[in-house]
């Protein structure tokens, strides 16, 4: 857990959650370059949750393991080392669906719940469709494989996830050999591609749980889904919350988290749809223009 409350103007302090897929520190690349600069430049205390990188002997952890043992204890911590009463939890791409599993069962005050370019409904599935729906009606049983193999390597989800987004990957060096005489560009490249080609490994149990629970029985939404005995329902989040989509996303549509609005029980709800890809990007001083006014007017000054 990373943390850092320079400079603190609001009471209520910032949890990021991000991916199991990829390593955090996309949101803590550079000096210049950091979602996590621009919160605590603009006076928030930031808490990130860094989930590791499983092993082999991680292989049993579940989906309902990350959120039990590794979100909600980490807000625990959170919150008794900053002493706040209340939290922002905000979530990046599946890190922001454990957060919302999180959020229907969390006894933690939540202030605000953010939940960024977030796969919460899979009723939509956009990509192998034809395998998804295959898995829904019943043809398609990956369990046993999983519990054969027990753990998906980096390079397998990388490869995955190169198929689904870019397939033939060669743009990136166009942009570089467009700006190679740009030595800060070049850093910055580098950088990225260290981190796009950074793909963690994935626990057979929690990608057994999430294929079953949310992308085939879509429990998020349609109800029935249990996490250590409690029932995750929707309807049990009432922190304002922000949804945040991208048009341009070929992982996450905007039809798989704009309808979460619709089944949670809070009065400040939002839905956003803003220009861009899936990455979240950084700029050199100010809060991205969809949390500039929301954020700071639901935190509290000191």
């Amino acid at each position: 857990m990373v943390l850092c409350a320079c400079g603190k103007k609001y009471k209520v302090p910032l949890f990021l959650v991000y991916s199991l897929v990829n390593q955090p520190f996309i949101l803590d690349m550079a000096p210049g370059n950091s979602a996590i600069e621009n919160f605590t430049r603009n006076g928030f205390e930031v808490y990130l949750l860094d989930f590791g990188i499983p092993g082999y002997e991680d292989k049993d952890i579940a989906a309902s393991d990350y959120v039990v043992d590794y979100i909600q204890k980490g807000v625990r911590r959170a919150l008794r080392h900053s002493g706040a009463e209340e939290v922002t939890i905000i979530g990046y791409c599946l890190g922001g669906t454990l957060a919302t599993m999180y959020a229907t069962i969390a006894d933690e005050p939540i202030r605000n719940l953010i939940l960024n370019v977030s796969p919460i409904d899979f009723e939509t599935v956009p990509f192998f469709e034809e395998l998804a729906n295959a898995s829904k009606e019943g043809k398609l049983d990956v369990s046993e494989l999983l519990d054969t193999i027990g753990f998906i390597s980096g390079n397998s989800m990388k490869a995955a996830m190169r198929m689904v987004t870019n397939p033939i990957y060669f743009s990136p060096y166009l942009s570089l050999l467009n700006k190679a005489y740009d030595d800060e560009y070049v850093k910055k490249w580098k950088r990225l591609k260290k981190w796009t080609d950074g793909h963690i490994p994935f626990t057979g149990a929690a990608m057994r749980e999430l294929m079953q629970e949310l992308g085939k029985e879509n429990k998020l939404i349609n109800g029935g889904l249990m996490i250590r005995g409690k029932e995750a329902n929707l309807a049990n989040i009432t922190a304002n919350l922000l949804v945040i989509s991208t048009d341009f996303d070929r992982l996450v549509l905007k039809e798989q988290n704009i309808r979460v609005i619709d089944f949670v029980s809070s009065k400040d709800k939002t839905f956003k749809l803003e220009n861009g890809g899936h990455t979240t990007r950084a700029n050199d001083k100010d809060l991205p223009p969809f949390l500039a006014n929301w954020l700071p007017q639901r935190s509290d000054l000191i």
